[in-house]
């Protein structure tokens, strides 16, 4: 923390209680030395009490002593070591009452079309559990039957860029790994903008899929056209095969 909490009730109560300069205070408490100025001439944050900062630990008496004696000195303020990573705390990802019921959904969503993503990925995204992920996954969420997928960034979930971020990530690791992949799961690991930027992989036209093993013979084709090319002889249709009740004739 840069600044002190509750900046201009303390700017108040240093005008009230000390002799330290409207400039000290303007620096310390992060407003402009007029502010502070209109503060002691009674014109700027009127009703506002006086926030001691010595009392809330977040200044010594020896600092303001120190501001008093030498106007160019500035102040510091007090070390909290209670106050320390509280910028930098992490934790679940905090989801609205609103949205919560939504959440599944979303997970559904991010299994379904980005099944490259880790459980952590997708935890950090939509602020939920590694076994409830778990069980969509495997289809054995109690409303499974119920879901339908929806992109969690149109819920508000999580931004796209977040999103991009994680299949990104996903996309360097599969990468890393060695493992091929298609066109369209190149298009699933990237962003909108960079998917339609991409050169399409060949594909085989669908009217011939089938035939990649299919082969030409010349010599079939030329039979056929020989046969269907060969005049007809008109006796041909009248010499029929002797039938069998000549041949009876014959033995008798």
């Amino acid at each position: 923390m840069d600044k002190p909490i509750m900046a201009k009730a303390t700017a108040v109560w240093l005008v009230d209680n000390t002799t330290i300069s409207f400039k000290q205070i303007a620096d310390f408490c992060g407003l402009h030395e007029l502010e502070v100025q209109g503060i002691a001439d009674g014109e700027v944050a009127q009703g506002v009490k006086g926030f001691d900062p010595i009392s809330n630990n977040q200044l010594t008496q020896e600092e303001i002593d120190k501001a008093e004696e030498n106007p160019l000195h500035k102040l510091k303020l007090k070390f909290n070591a209670a106050a320390v990573g509280e910028e930098k705390r992490r934790g679940p990802r905090y989801t609205p009452l609103s949205k919560r019921q939504d959440r599944p959904n979303s997970i559904l969503w991010l299994v379904k079309f980005h099944p490259e993503l880790t459980d952590a990925q997708i935890a950090k995204l939509v602020g939920t559990t590694k076994p409830t992920i778990q069980s969509i996954r495997e289809r054995t969420h109690w409303n499974i039957q119920q879901m339908e997928p929806i992109d969690p960034v149109a819920l508000g979930l999580c931004k796209q860029s977040e999103l991009d971020a994680a299949v990104q990530k996903a996309a360097k690791k599969k990468a890393a790994e060695g493992d091929a992949m298609s066109d369209d799961d190149r298009r699933k690991l990237l962003s909108t903008e960079q998917s339609l930027g991409m050169e399409a992989e060949p594909k085989m036209p669908t009217a011939i899929e089938g035939l990649e093993t299919f082969t030409l013979s010349g010599n079939d084709d030329d039979d056929e056209d020989e046969k269907r090319n060969a005049p007809v002889d008109a006796d041909s249709f009248f010499n029929l095969p002797d039938s069998d009740d000549e041949d009876d004739d014959d033995d008798n």
